[in-house]
């Protein structure tokens, strides 16, 4: 089984094909990312407008080359796999209408695929792990603990009631004047700096529920910048060190609750793991303790590669081998979603919005 796949949820434009063998093992036999990091850094932030036109004029080429990489012609694809949701309308729009085109021109199967379960079920492409297991995704638009029981079964055991964790990153490093993307400037900042200098909140530390907030947190950043100005490079260096390791004290409470949920409901599995995906996963601090956390409750800790940890097409393409082996392909009527739970069971969340979660 030979899927091609097709990302662009935000800013980066992708496709890839992956195979499944007779064993059940998954193989990339091409990835192809273009990030549109220099196009959207003048405005601090990823632009919608110009995230789907970015789409429009590379995607075809890197089908093309994704194709051309692995050996392959359309011909020889088995089915095409396309992000349908969430993510910004217009880009969705650009992958999901080019995925349907290809494969009603080419007569294959079509799946139009949950950018999450996506996310969720990379560990079984990398590391070939079983049900169930958790996943953590931190990313720039995306704060989860999910439960992931089986294919298509998920459970949302927490979310951010406001920020994603990689938004928080983002809009600190602005706060602080810091280049955009804002999560390794952070990172870098903060190695120079000294935690121990200013005391910043640990939002929901200590609750029961599994739910993440980084607003108020970003908000004490900005309260302490406004009362420092202006700020020297010493002052930068020490609110970047205390911001991120407010961070992974929240990270640790909340994980080590969930960890403990997951033996609790779960007592027989024998090797829990723990999935970390998202960009936030490359920062070094924040994934020490979770590797350490991990350790210390005996659970396994898997963080796919890095390439496979922020948005790519592979896990997109997949999500759709995982989907062709049990169901035939979806509707070319289906319409892209800019919101797209993956447990659509999930109450809104106080805080959340009257449409709920993000995600």
């Amino acid at each position: 089984m030979r899927v091609l796949g097709i990302e662009t949820s935000c800013d980066e434009t992708a496709a890839a094909v992956v195979e499944r063998d007779h064993n059940g093992h998954g193989r990339i036999l091409s990835n192809v990312v273009l990030s549109q990091i220099d196009e959207h850094a003048p405005y601090g932030g990823v632009v919608p407008e110009i995230a789907a036109r970015a789409h429009v004029e590379v995607l075809d080429r890197l089908i093309g080359q994704a194709l051309h990489e692995a050996h392959m012609t359309l011909d020889e694809v088995d089915a095409v796999a396309a992000t349908a949701g969430p993510g910004l309308i217009g880009g969705l729009i650009v992958g999901l209408m080019t995925g349907k085109a290809i494969a009603m021109a080419a007569q294959k199967p079509f799946y139009a695929i949950n950018h999450l379960e996506g996310h969720a079920l990379t560990p079984r492409l990398t590391d070939q792990i079983d049900f169930p297991y958790l996943l953590l995704l931190v990313s720039g638009g995306h704060t989860q603990m999910v439960l992931v029981k089986g294919l298509g079964d998920y459970e949302r055991l927490g979310t951010t009631i406001d920020d994603a964790l990689g938004e928080a990153f983002d809009k600190t490093a602005k706060l602080l004047g810091l280049p955009y993307p804002g999560g390794p400037e952070v990172e870098k900042a903060a190695q120079s700096g000294d935690s121990s200098r200013f005391s910043l909140p640990r939002p929901l530390k200590g609750e029961e529920r599994l739910d993440f907030s980084f607003s108020g947190l970003k908000t004490a950043v900005r309260q302490l910048a406004t009362t420092l100005e202006p700020l020297s490079q010493t002052d930068v260096n020490d609110i970047c060190a205390a911001f991120q390791a407010a961070v992974a004290d929240t990270l640790n409470d909340r994980v080590s609750r969930s960890l403990a949920r997951f033996r609790a409901r779960f007592p027989d599995v024998k090797e829990p793991a723990l999935v970390v995906a998202g960009g936030v996963a490359a920062n070094k601090v924040l994934r020490t303790c979770l590797q350490d956390l991990c350790s210390g409750n005996g659970f396994r800790f898997i963080a796919p590669p890095m390439a496979l940890c922020t948005d790519n097409a592979a896990m997109i393409a997949w999500a759709g081998v995982e989907r062709a082996g049990h169901m035939a392909g979806d509707s070319l009527d289906i319409a892209p979603r800019s919101r797209w739970p993956l447990d659509m069971q999930s109450a809104p969340l106080i805080g959340a919005g009257r449409r709920g979660a993000k995600a």
